[in-house]
């Protein structure tokens, strides 16, 4: 049996879908287990770039099987908008299977999004109004409605139907909004009912029967650790868990399973929305690493918040993931700096602080504490082997390895697949 996890170490847009698409090339499935179409993963490969949401990465490896599993939140439209895409640009469409578990996405969960958000104001958190949250509120409240509904289509009708009018009480009398149209809505969606039946199954049985048959699983993650909504930065959190341990509850396997749990990071740190980050760069440090990392969101094109490596986080991240070893990314981003600074901790009040704490003010209130290497000043993007990259990039290495306790096993000088050293 061969399980690995890949997950954020940071808060999301790390690059895992690089590292997922190198690693699903020697994998039988590719699983994802929380989240939604909030999340993103670019992926080029044959020098072209494929943006993906819903749909696991292995798609685009021919052979693998790609589950999404009971944990996620899917949003029919977007998944099919999703499959035409991929079906467009010649990727193998036909070995996805949708577990009759997941929850399902409709427009009032979207409608419902925008208007909290709109409500919050100033203290809004930044969702990328995708309805994620809402229809995880659903799920908690044992109202929602799941995709293996759907393989009863009058009777999906009709839930849908009562939903409906309870979300439009809600839109209209508590957020101001407009009714959304109840019969195109159920007309609409009955029909991606019938055009996702095909895809429906216990995808926990699937996965089960490749890991005892010994199948290479790998489960991946969507977004990052620190986006966990019980142990990131809360309220400005997703609505799920996207750390390892959150594969055992939305793909239905057991914790014993998963042998290896890769932590995807940065060579820098960056965070879409609000919350604290204690080593932001609001100048032009901050805007060229972003310029050279294309900082901007795959699902939203926000441009993202940049700033130096927080070892702090990443740290914190390894321990509640159990990380046996780190993915770097975007080394090439750094060629340009004389200097690299390295946060190992915070200070607060005349206090280091090495642990990644709840406290969203004392983190705020927090400065980094800075290790500064030298930079390499160099282009390493044509580098194959760790011993082609400079001595300095090799130490900068090291002193995440030291920071973070974790060693680092994969290191990305660029976009494409060959880009990728692994150790």
């Amino acid at each position: 049996m061969s399980a690995t996890a890949v997950v954020g170490a940071q808060w999301g847009d790390e690059g895992k879908g690089k590292i997922i698409d190198v690693l699903a090339a020697e994998a039988d499935m590719v699983v994802r287990g929380q989240g939604g179409n909030n999340a993103g993963h670019t992926v080029v490969t044959g020098g072209k770039k494929y943006a993906l949401h819903l749909i696991p990465s292995g798609v685009l490896n021919p052979g693998t099987d790609n589950v999404i599993g009971n944990g996620v939140v899917l949003d029919p439209k977007g998944f099919f908008e999703e499959i035409e895409t991929l079906s467009k640009d010649g990727a193998d469409v036909s070995r996805i299977f949708v577990s009759d578990r997941a929850h399902l996405v409709f427009p009032y969960h979207k409608e419902i999004d925008k208007l909290n958000e709109l409500a919050k104001g100033a203290f809004s958190i930044g969702t990328t109004q995708k309805g994620i949250g809402p229809c995880y509120e659903d799920k908690a409240a044992r109202t929602g409605l799941r995709a293996g509904d759907m393989l009863r289509p009058e009777r999906f009708a009709e839930k849908l139907t009562i939903r409906i009018d309870a979300a439009n009480d809600k839109i209209v009398k508590l957020l101001g909004g407009d009714a959304i149209d109840k019969e195109a809505i159920v007309s609409e969606y009955v029909d991606y009912a019938k055009r996702l039946a095909p895809y429906i199954t216990d995808t926990s049985v699937l996965v089960d029967e490749a890991l005892k048959a010994g199948k290479r699983v790998l489960f991946e993650g969507a977004q990052g650790a620190m986006l966990d909504l019980d142990l990131g930065t809360y309220p400005y959190v997703t609505s799920s868990h996207p750390i390892s341990g959150g594969f055992t509850i939305g793909s239905g396997v057991g914790g014993s399973v998963i042998d290896k749990v890769v932590g995807i990071t940065k060579a820098y740190t960056t965070r879409v929305g609000a919350g604290p980050f204690v080593t932001e760069l609001l100048d032009d440090t901050g805007d060229l690493i972003r310029e050279r990392g294309h900082e901007y969101g795959t699902t939203t094109g926000r441009p993202r918040r940049c700033g130096w490596f927080d070892g702090v986080v990443v740290r914190y991240s390894a321990r509640i993931n159990g990380t046996t070893t780190t993915a770097l990314m975007l080394l090439d981003v750094l060629d340009a700096f004389d200097e690299i600074n390295l946060c190992y901790a915070y200070e607060h009040e005349g206090r280091e602080i090495a642990n990644f704490p709840a406290d969203l003010e004392l983190i705020e209130e927090s400065k980094p504490l800075y290790r500064t290497v030298k930079g390499w000043k160099q282009d390493i993007t044509a580098c194959r082997t760790y011993d082609e990259l400079p001595e300095a990039a090799k130490e900068y290495i090291a002193a995440i390895e030291e920071i973070t306790g974790v060693p680092v096993g994969i290191i990305s000088v660029g976009p494409g697949r060959e880009q990728t050293i692994r150790r």
